[in-house]
Order: C-alpha cells, then sequence, then structure tokens
C-alpha cells in the first residue's frame, strides 16, 4: 500500500459518506398533467363551438361511445385479456357513477354551452372540487376544516360577482342555473367514484363508469342518427376527440401523474384549466366572459385553492445546529 493512501484522509473517506448524484425527476409525469389539463380545457371550447351544430344529447353520446371504445382498445392492450369485471357494491357504484358523472354531467355540460360563454362554463364546473369538500363532511363524515369553511366563503363572494353579471344582463342567468348544476353533478360524481374505487382499480373504473354512461345516453340514438346527416365534418371530429381524449386518454394521463406526485399537488393544476379555458377561448371563438365574471371565476378559483391546498407538514424533532 502507497503512503499517500495509507495517510491522505480523503482517500480514508467512509464509502456511505460519498456523496451521491440526486435522482433525475422524469419530465413524463409532468409532461402528462400538462397534455390533460390542456386537453380538459378543449373540451369547453369545442362544446362551446359545437352549440349551433349539435344538441346536447347527441353530443354526449358520440363523445361518449368514442371514449368507451378507446378505453376498451386500452383495456386489452393493459390487462391482456386478464380483466376481471367487479361484482355486487363495486359494480353498482361503478355504474352510478358513470351514469352520474359521464352521462348526466356530460349532458348538462353540453347544455350549458348553448347560454354561456366557454370560460364561464368553466370557472362555475371549477366549484365542484369546493362542493367535494362539503360533501365529504356530510356523507362521509370526514372534519371540517377552517380551511374549508374559509374557502366556502370566498367562493359564495365569486358566485355573487358572476351572479351580478348575469342579472345585468351580461351573461344567461339560465346558463349559470345549468352550470352551476353540472358542478353539482360533477362533484356528485366524484365522491360516487370513491366509493367506487374502494373495490375497483381507476382503469377498469373509468372503462365501466364510461360504457354506462353511454349505454344510459342510448334514448338519444334516434335524434345523433337524425342530426349526423346535417353534422360538419369538424363537429363530428370535435365530439370523437372528446371522447378519445379528455374522457379516456385524460384520465388514463392524470392517473399516471397522481402515481408519481402528490395528490393535492397534481389536483391543484386543474385549477389553471379555467384560464386555460379563456385564453383557447378568446384565441379561437373571439369570445371573453365579462369582466364581473372574470373577476367573480378569480375569486371562486382563490376559495377553492384556499379549501384543497395543503400547507406542507413540518418534520418533527429536528435538532438544531450547534
Amino acid at each position: 500500500m502507497s503512503s499517500a493512501a495509507a495517510g491522505d484522509p480523503a482517500s480514508q473517506t467512509p464509502e456511505h459518506d460519498t456523496p451521491t448524484p440526486a435522482p433525475q425527476r422524469s419530465a413524463v409525469p409532468i409532461l402528462a398533467i400538462v397534455v390533460t389539463v390542456l386537453m380538459w380545457a378543449s373540451t369547453f371550447v369545442i362544446m362551446r363551438w359545437a352549440a349551433s351544430d349539435i344538441s346536447p344529447g347527441p353530443l354526449a353520446l358520440i363523445r361518449l361511445l368514442a371514449g368507451s371504445l378507446t378505453l376498451t382498445v386500452l383495456i386489452l392492450w393493459i390487462r391482456r385479456g386478464q380483466q376481471l369485471l367487479p361484482r355486487g357494491r363495486g359494480l353498482a357504484y361503478t355504474a352510478a357513477f358513470g351514469v352520474i358523472w359521464f352521462a348526466v354531467y356530460t349532458l348538462v355540460f353540453n347544455w350549458a354551452g348553448h347560454f354561456l360563454d366557454a370560460g364561464t362554463v368553466a370557472m362555475m364546473v371549477n366549484l365542484a372540487p369546493l362542493m367535494v369538500g362539503v360533501g365529504a363532511v356530510v356523507f362521509f363524515k370526514e372534519a371540517f376544516s377552517r380551511r374549508l369553511f374559509l374557502g366556502m366563503l370566498i367562493s359564495l363572494s365569486g358566485i355573487g360577482f358572476i351572479t351580478v353579471a348575469g342579472s345585468t344582463g351580461q351573461l344567461a342567468m339560465a346558463g349559470l342555473v345549468i352550470a352551476f348544476g353540472a358542478a353539482v353533478l360533477y362533484a356528485a360524481g366524484m365522491m360516487v367514484q370513491k366509493l367506487a374505487l374502494r373495490d375497483v382499480d381507476p382503469l377498469t373504473a373509468t372503462w365501466l363508469g364510461c360504457v354506462a354512461g353511454a349505454l344510459a345516453l342510448l334514448p338519444f340514438l334516434g335524434q345523433t342518427a337524425g342530426e349526423l346527416g346535417s353534422l360538419s365534418t369538424g363537429t363530428l371530429l370535435g365530439a370523437v376527440y372528446m371522447g378519445v381524449g379528455p374522457s379516456a386518454l385524460g384520465f388514463w394521463f392524470w392517473g399516471y401523474a397522481m402515481n408519481h406526485f402528490p395528490t393535492g399537488r397534481v389536483a391543484s393544476a386543474t385549477l389553471a384549466v379555467p384560464a386555460v379555458v379563456v385564453l383557447m377561448s378568446a384565441l379561437t371563438l373571439g369570445e371573453v366572459p365579462p369582466p364581473l365574471a372574470i373577476l367573480g371565476g378569480g375569486v371562486c378559483l382563490a376559495g377553492v385553492a384556499v379549501a384543497q391546498l395543503r400547507r406542507p407538514q413540518r418534520r418533527r424533532g429536528i435538532t438544531r445546529a450547534a
């Protein structure tokens, strides 16, 4: 052994003291969040753009048929024929979640686009996370936190601004009521989905929910067939895109991101959807919500953020440096 090797302290550094490079976080989960937010935002714009060309029921049915087909292909590819269908309570909750969220919510969502611009609809629908928080207290007996109460007060004041915009004729009051109803259905669907996910994995629940939603909309099959002949190619492609992209791939990408980031961080990304919708709508449709609605929507989203976002927990028992 050389003297340098024996006497140099650096050469005797224990192996566990050698610094290791920090793990590099993949950009793929971040990309999944960005793409999903863009896809979800685009549904509001396409829904508004197609409102003059197709009725709410046929638009919802075409979307869910395309989504069901896409999710069926995904299931066959990922599970390689090993898919097991849930039974009993799990199947019942999954079917209920699909009817409420995929079918009825989508129908009411499309209906709102016949009265309101895409940005206002997006701001109203994004009250759903706050409603879920309240529903969790009422139905799941979760604790009613001060942050949730404060968020409710802030969002209610925002709804006041949007309501004033409706009462002054800047927005259709009927559209505001319909959009609020869509938010309620969205929240109800999320809560029933929570029950379904106790017994069913997310991909299976999304697939069966979309199929259940499509089946629930079959009464619109005759109307859809009657309107197909007069539909523009763009409207038909837009409806199919909403099923393949936001309804099928969007939920898959979102689940992928949830496996790589904390739930709260991923969920907070949905707060960006209304802003993206307003920008997309302004660039493509030339529509911008009235100033009072924009102010109210911003206040509402601030309330949702206060109620949903969590402060990082401080680590306890950390010794101070000498």
